[in-house]
């Protein structure tokens, strides 16, 4: 077995990663709003030279489970997956997939058209498809201080 040298950070950064884990949260990035709910589900974000696309994990969910939003410049994704449920003939030795509600919420950046969101949903996964506009130009003014 080789030596390993111990990295009090790389430590520091698994005890996090447990922690966060153990509350069934995902890390706050800069752009994430909030995740609230019983479980988060896994996202990827994929920003293109035409558009951003977010691709959301959410095995064993129906379509109709799931709702997509924007306000105020804020995309929400909320949905639910339901609890398996034991039946006759049927017996659950364990379950360990996140069950119940879950809200993603994340805050779209200004070049993203957020009235032409395109949401497709496919063998677990749910594509959004957000077109970018026209960069705007610097809302800043110089005022000159006399």
């Amino acid at each position: 077995m080789p030596i390993v040298r111990w990295d009090p950070w790389r430590e520091l950064g698994n005890i996090v990663e447990r922690y966060d884990r153990a509350l069934h949260q995902p890390r706050l990035g800069s752009q994430e709003v909030i995740a609230s709910g019983d479980w988060a589900p896994k996202v990827d974000i994929i920003e293109t030279e035409k558009l951003f696309l977010i691709k959301v994990e959410i095995p064993e969910i129906k379509k109709e489970d799931v709702k997509v939003s924007v306000n105020n410049g804020t995309l929400t994704i909320r949905g639910e997956r339901k609890e398996e449920v034991e039946e006759k003939g049927k017996k659950i030795h364990r379950i360990e997939r996140y069950h119940g509600l879950f809200t993603r919420s994340f805050t779209l950046p200004d070049n993203a058209d957020k009235t032409n969101i395109k949401a497709l949903f496919s063998n677990g996964m749910l594509n959004l498809e957000i077109l970018k506009t026209e960069e705007k130009k610097s809302n800043d003014i110089e005022i000159t201080v006399e």
